[in-house]
């Protein structure tokens, strides 16, 4: 058996770069095939890697809490025999021209097996990455946690909700930037005009929005386009959904409606499902619709795949499955991506409009804000209607304005008369 490389992996489309939150096996132990070996945090979620080779754990190149490219090794895995003597700490070996011509001593002393960090053994408990790094942090038996996820798998609120387990031990350190900030001291935060400053560093994810909105706006040429949309009959439509749902069953949103809407429009308007890359725009075949979800301390956005296609309870059902994901962290890379337009509300927190940055490198975002009781003229008359603005932020170098106003028609449109979604 040759020593086969383990490299950082690509976890989604949009990863550059990933950190090793936590390792399942140590040096010396043996790695089947198809087991999770690492834990790793990309830029949208946390998630384990199975192994694709099988052998000995031989070295760990990459350890806890640090960061490598996508392709860059960060483990070996092999025979023994193939092998010189390496530990977890050893640098890598000098690379050798040929394989054949390099002088392999003869066994590799295996060391001792560590305890997983999350305190399991081989019958592993089911439980989210989020899960797995806080019960670590906190001290957690997740083997005395009790489930409350699908098929009783372990989420994060299980864990903050069970007691710490006093005898455990485990080795993974907190992060870094997890570690509570000392008080800040006259010397190195004097006080200002503005009082003391508190430096609160970004995670991960913040520092991965913050630069793609930062590189979205400088880049990508946007223009706004704003509508009102009398939503009296989308409201009255919704109640009667209601009446008629059966408990337990899924009854759509405002949110699925304005999803639903915008995916036939956007098969309507090719341009808008598109995307601008390297100097050229890309027309995509399936109609995914990204739905801005508010995180912990951040901005996720799962996808509806094939929105067009797909019923409002299918829409609803899947929304708030995703939703539900997003806040436990258990929501997975692939989830994550894929998406060629995005919906973003802020209704429910009262704002009335607002101007989205686009997802880049996606052709528009559509902001979608409150639905209000305003006067409403109806055939010369000014009555009581439901009002909500929407307003759709556009990436010039793909859509233009006539474009992008056809499409921002046809979702008013479906909106105000909602039996076109049904169709």
């Amino acid at each position: 058996m040759s020593v086969d490389d383990v490299t950082m992996p690509r976890l989604s489309d949009s990863m550059e770069e990933g950190t090793v939150l936590a390792w399942r096996k140590q040096v010396g132990e043996e790695v089947a095939l198809g087991e999770e070996i690492v834990e790793i945090e990309t830029d949208k979620a946390n998630m384990g890697y199975e192994a694709d080779v099988a052998g000995t754990l031989l070295e760990i190149l990459v350890g806890e809490n640090e960061s490598a490219p996508v392709g860059a090794v960060i483990a070996r895995v092999g025979d023994p025999q193939a092998a010189g003597p390496v530990t977890a700490g050893d640098p890598p070996p000098p690379p050798v021209a040929e394989a054949s011509s390099a002088t392999v001593p003869p066994t590799v002393p295996p060391a001792a097996p560590a305890p997983a960090a999350d305190g399991t053994g081989p019958g592993r408990v089911k439980a989210s990455p989020l899960a797995r790094r806080v019960a670590s942090e906190r001290g957690v038996d997740l083997a005395t946690v009790t489930g409350s996820g699908p098929g009783g798998r372990i989420v994060k609120k299980d864990v903050e909700s069970a007691p710490p387990s006093p005898s455990r031990s485990f080795s993974r350190p907190v992060r870094q930037k997890e570690q509570p900030a000392e008080a800040p001291t006259s010397a190195a935060h004097p006080e200002t005009a503005k009082g003391t400053v508190e430096v609160v560093e970004l995670t991960r994810l913040q520092q991965v929005v913050a630069r793609r909105m930062a590189e979205s706006k400088a880049t990508a040429p946007h223009f706004y386009l704003t509508a009102e949309v009398d939503m009296t009959a989308a409201v009255a439509a919704r109640a009667r959904i209601k009446e008629i749902s059966a408990e337990g069953e899924a009854v759509p949103s405002f949110n699925d409606m304005v999803v639903k809407a915008c995916a036939i429009a956007l098969r309507r308007f090719p341009r808008a499902n598109g995307s601008y890359k390297d100097g050229h725009i890309e027309l995509h075949s399936r109609v995914n619709v990204g739905i801005a979800v508010a995180a912990e301390g951040a901005l996720v956005v799962p996808t509806v795949f094939d929105a067009d296609r797909k019923g409002l309870r299918e829409i609803a059902a899947e929304a708030r499955a995703l939703a539900a994901k997003v806040r436990d962290g258990s929501v997975t890379p692939p989830e994550l991506s894929g998406a060629t337009f995005t919906v973003s509300n802020l209704g429910m927190f009262g704002v009335r409009g607002f101007g989205a940055i686009v997802n880049s490198p996606q052709a528009a975002i559509l902001a979608v804000g409150e639905i209000a009781e305003r006067p409403v003229v109806r055939d010369g008359e000014i009555v009581p209607g439901r009002v909500m603005e929407i307003t759709l932020s556009c990436d010039h170098r793909i859509l233009y304005g006539a474009e992008g106003a056809g499409f921002l028609a046809a979702v008013r449109g479906l909106l105000e008369e909602p039996v076109g979604l049904a169709l």
